[in-house]
């Protein structure tokens, strides 16, 4: 029998003992921890994320922005808002909304985020860290909730084969290279790995984060597996994971479902980011 892995519980749980956290520090009379997000264009999507993101951070207490600038805002104007709220002490978080428009040097603007307010854990500094097995300020959210997921299952993630299907900055490598940090052997697949489903048969854990939908299916998941799928793909009206979850979870001993699953969780992590960050500063 399947084991369904409960991300929007297990957040709402991050989210409780970050309030209390947050209460505690503001009982002190210290300043309640700030996340600025900078949002460029209008990209629907971007908007609901960021929307959810000031939504999380009124709920357990802490203080938000959003620095909304246009479609066509020069890469210069950018840059010049990522310093201000660099320098800006009352300010703990800095997160660039991604993706950004056409145009804009994606890299050069994750880069110029300080380390010690890169919440995101997307700087070169906390990427580097992650790498070498050193101890990051930050690690990506999502990757970070995807462990938090798997160590409820009880599952020992020590000499297991785990699969990553996706190589992305933000989900791919680093929840690779924190597999790997506690001694599991990992595979990362991608769209030019050969017979994906020979790979994936292999996986005690697979991790799904390609963003195609359906793209694994039942029969390409070993049996007794953990399955974690991080895809949120809109088909129609439905909101479906990369794993077609119907046939997966036949064979899986756990799987995260879409919705309900990794996403509570990235949300829940960059609140215990952002709070550390504060707490950073506030050293």
């Amino acid at each position: 029998m399947v084991e369904i892995i409960n991300g929007k519980r297990l957040a709402e749980e991050v989210r409780m003992s970050v309030k209390g956290e947050v209460e505690a520090m503001a009982a002190k009379g210290r300043r309640r921890p700030k996340l600025s997000v900078i949002l460029v264009g209008d990209d629907p999507a971007s908007q609901t994320y960021v929307r959810n993101k000031e939504r999380a951070c009124k709920e357990v207490g802490m203080e938000s922005e959003i620095i909304r600038l246009p479609a066509d805002a020069k890469q210069k104007e950018l840059l010049a808002q990522i310093t201000r709220l660099n320098n800006d002490k009352n300010v703990d978080g800095v997160l660039v909304q991604l993706p950004i428009p056409k145009g804009l040097n994606e890299v050069e603007a994750v880069n110029a985020v300080l380390a010690e307010k890169d919440v995101d854990g997307l700087n070169p500094v906390n990427m580097g860290r992650l790498v070498k097995g050193e101890d990051p300020m930050f690690v990506s959210c999502t990757p970070q909730g995807i462990m938090e997921m798997i160590k409820t299952t009880g599952v020992e993630i020590k000499g297991k084969e785990a699969v990553v299907v996706g190589r992305s900055n933000i989900v791919g490598k680093p929840v690779a290279m924190l597999l790997l940090h506690q001694h599991a052997t990992v595979t990362i697949c991608h769209s030019r790995t050969k017979d994906l489903g020979e790979v994936t048969r292999r996986a005690d854990i697979l991790i799904a984060a390609v963003g195609s939908p359906g793209i694994i299916h039942g029969s390409m998941v070993k049996e007794g597996a953990l399955v974690i799928d991080v895809g949120t793909n809109r088909v129609g009206e439905k909101l479906v994971g990369d794993v077609d979850y119907e046939s997966a979870k036949n064979r899986a001993a756990f799987i995260s479902p879409v919705p309900g699953g990794v996403g509570p969780m990235t949300i829940a992590m960059l609140l215990r980011n952002t709070l550390k960050a504060a707490q950073l500063h506030g050293k």
